[in-house]
């Protein structure tokens, strides 16, 4: 196998490579004046099994475009298997016609990742799992909790509280817990029929004088985590930490969060930012190994 790191994942690719042991396809990207995107491989590919490792975060469009001109030119250019290693895919929140009309718009861009020749389909703490059984090819996510909720426990946090910010980020707050071993509990959210106000509260566990973990797989403008910040705060937690998979950190989704009172906030580089503390290469790269 031989690694091709995308233009979103440069750093993360190369880190794989190493990981694995193996030799880095070069690969030329740029962006014509009128914003077109320009790809070519500098290296063979022919007869090679290819692990493209291509994020889509923002510009999704962009970043998505070019992992498929990455996936289509490696194929046509001989190569015996494409494997496309998306550490964060991009509309997997649009997933369902919520209004009558919407494009589904995860479905789009899993038929397109298919017709572009890819064999293989790796992500990362996919918004919703249900959206694997979508694709034809094989397709997994991986997760990086563990990692994360490891290295809360190496910055003095062992047997602090897991908290999942919201329901859906359960299963998040469980697999961390399994780490820090200082149980979980997540927030419950109500909003107001007649005022719209939403109301927030921390399920069954007290978190007075506790040290609590909040993990999330995304985090995008920050207010849902700011607002469990504030509300733990308040509850008389100690020290607060913030966790994700994919720190998105749209706009002052940082500030905010800091300013709501956290401690401290951490991401992957699933997602380049200034807060990925914690790579993914080791598991991708063991999960590739799986499939060699």
């Amino acid at each position: 196998m031989i690694v091709a790191p995308g233009p979103a994942s440069v750093s993360l690719g190369y880190r794989v490579a190493r990981e694995l042991g193996v030799e880095v396809v070069r690969v030329k990207f740029k962006t014509f004046p009128d914003g077109e995107s320009y790809i070519r491989f500098l290296d063979p590919v022919e007869g090679e099994d290819v692990a493209i490792i291509q994020s889509t975060h923002p510009p999704q469009d962009t970043n998505l475009l070019r992992l498929l001109l990455m996936s289509k030119t490696a194929k046509r250019l001989g190569a015996r298997s494409v494997v496309a290693v998306v550490p964060y895919l991009a509309y997997a929140r649009q997933d369902k016609e919520f209004l009558e009309g919407e494009a589904v718009s995860v479905d789009v861009v899993i038929g397109l990742i298919e017709a572009s020749g890819v064999d293989e389909f790796l992500t990362f703490d996919i918004h919703s799992m249900d959206i694997l059984e979508r694709f034809s090819i094989p397709a997994k996510s991986l997760s990086a909790i563990p990692a994360l909720a490891e290295h809360v426990r190496t910055m003095g946090l062992s047997g602090a509280l897991s908290v999942a910010p919201d329901e859906g980020a359960i299963g998040l707050a469980k697999a961390a817990a399994e780490v820090l071993g200082g149980g979980w509990s997540w927030m419950r959210k109500e909003r107001d029929r007649v005022t719209g106000e939403i109301r927030m509260w921390l399920e069954e566990v007290e978190a007075s004088g506790r040290d609590v973990a909040i993990f999330d797989d995304i985090v995008s403008t920050g207010g849902t985590m700011a607002r469990a910040v504030s509300l733990l705060k308040s509850a008389g937690a100690k020290r607060v930490v913030c966790a994700c998979t994919h720190p998105l950190l749209v706009g002052d989704a940082l500030s905010r969060i800091l300013g709501a009172g956290c401690d401290t906030v951490i991401g992957t580089d699933c997602v380049p930012s200034p807060i990925s503390v914690v790579s993914v290469s080791g598991l991708i790269a063991e999960e590739l190994r799986r499939m060699v």
